[in-house]
């Protein structure tokens, strides 16, 4: 294990004992105090609860099956479907008859405990299945339909059971067995997806693991408090409740953050391949004019127009290779956005042959992907302006106008009617990498004005 993969485990791992020990020390004092474990009679405050984890539980699902879309591993199939199935379990069984003006009656209660259980299974099993589906789409969509399909029976068979079920409409003093052994199950499936996601995190490193282990702790305290204090009807709250809401919070955090984070490696990685393409295109055919030019002068060709030649090939290919250099730097994020571009802009004028004013608005914030693709459009742009337009002046403006986030390119070249052909294949770059990250493109040009190039970023 390389060592800094090794201190990423120490940190999450000091972390979750750090979180186990303050969550148990709250949870002693929970079980040695009997007025903590008291449930309270709020309608209006359980429905709030109910609704904010069953929103939350939905968007776990989501964000989970979009990155089952993306990685097709079952993995975040089954956690998925196990946070869709609670969210669904609960609205269906618990908000949906509060909201019509129903009392929950016991088949409703006994089918939200245990569609719970079975969420909590789902989630159990995720961190330790293997694999990828050939078809993710595909699959999400039919799991979520099993999954609707399985509340569907568990409620015609709590519902045909309704009269042998123990009642759950009032908080008895002496709860149900099979309520308590319900939540304590729950409590048992918790510490094992805690157990497999963090087992997980330490042989793959993926951040998502680690939230996921995060949550999954506080999941597990919160079915202990409610095996301590089991009450299911709509009218009571319980601790448990909010260290449930407090779980979520983190699964929500934790989820969201990895998604982003794996968004931006692959912008990186697209990006690498971007540049390894255009140093194939590029300082590629510098290098092979260099060696062509070196074996003519091998060979006894014109000394003079060779080496001229020669030179020429030779600085071309170093200037491209800097270029390149600089595009890495700034996709991989060793380099910042704004030093990266100005140095840019430095090695293009550097010969006098062009001079670029380049405006840059600190306030405003770009993401990574914009980055990226802002460095390339401004990199082709003025290649254009230096190859094409026969300018001497340029102005580079990034920053915010009207509400808008704007980046515009202007130059004092010969310009052109932009429906002729004379936009070649570099602008045509320059739309395709303005619509990647959803931005409006907009050319301006008139022979003799010069040519003003504008793209307007997602908002």
């Amino acid at each position: 294990m390389q060592p800094n993969r090794w201190d990423q485990y120490q940190a999450w791992l000091w972390g979750e004992l750090a979180l186990l020990g303050l969550l148990a020390s709250g949870f002693a004092t929970f079980s040695a105090y009997e007025t903590l474990r008291t449930a309270y009679e709020s309608p209006e405050l359980r429905l709030v609860i109910g609704t904010t984890v069953t929103l939350a539980g939905f968007v776990v699902a989501l964000l989970a099956g979009a990155r089952f879309v993306v990685d097709g591993l079952r993995t975040y199939l089954l956690l998925s479907c196990g946070f869709f199935i609670g969210a669904l379990g609960t609205a269906v069984f618990a908000i949906g008859p509060t909201l019509g003006g129903h009392a929950i009656g016991s088949a409703e209660a006994w089918a939200d405990v245990g569609s719970r259980v079975f969420a909590a299974a789902l989630v159990a099993a995720a961190p330790f299945v293997a694999g990828r589906r050939p078809t993710p789409d595909r699959s999400l969509a039919l799991m979520f339909a099993a999954c609707a399909a399985t509340l569907g029976v568990a409620w015609a068979v709590a519902n045909s059971l309704e009269p042998l079920l123990p009642s759950l409409a009032e908080a008895d003093a002496t709860p149900p067995v099979g309520l308590v052994f319900a939540y304590s199950l729950q409590a048992f499936l918790a510490l094992v997806a805690l157990v497999g996601f963090g087992l997980r995190f330490r042989s793959q490193r993926d951040d998502l693991d680690g939230w996921l282990a995060l949550g999954a702790t506080f999941l597990l305290f919160s079915a202990l408090v409610f095996a301590f204090t089991p009450v299911a009807p709509s009218t009571f709250v319980s601790l448990g409740d909010f260290v449930r809401v407090l779980g979520y919070g983190v699964l929500l955090v934790g989820v969201w953050r990895a998604i982003r984070a794996a968004e931006s490696g692959r912008a990186v990685a697209d990006e690498r391949a971007r540049v390894a393409r255009e140093l194939h295109d590029g300082l590629a055919q510098y290098l092979f004019a260099v060696a062509t030019h070196a074996s003519m002068l091998e060979n006894g060709g014109r000394k003079p127009e060779t080496l001229s030649r020669l030179k020429e090939a030779a600085a071309l290919a170093q200037q491209e290779a800097r270029y390149a250099v600089l595009a890495l730097s700034s996709a991989a994020g060793t380099a910042p956005f704004d030093p990266a571009l100005r140095r840019y802009v430095e090695f293009l004028t550097a010969d006098g042959a062009l001079d670029v004013e380049l405006e840059i608005d600190v306030g405003m914030r770009l993401a990574p992907d914009e980055q990226i693709e802002i460095f390339r459009i401004v990199q082709e742009s003025l290649a254009n302006v230096r190859k094409h337009a026969g300018a001497t002046r340029a102005e580079v403006r990034i920053g915010q106008a009207g509400g808008r986030r704007l980046v515009l390119v202007r130059d004092d070249g010969r310009g052109f009617e932009p429906d002729d052909d004379g936009a070649g294949q570099g602008l045509k770059n320059i739309r395709r990498r303005a619509e990647a990250i959803e931005g409006s493109f907009e050319l301006r040009s008139r022979p003799g004005q010069g040519t003003a190039l504008e793209i307007v970023l997602r908002a």
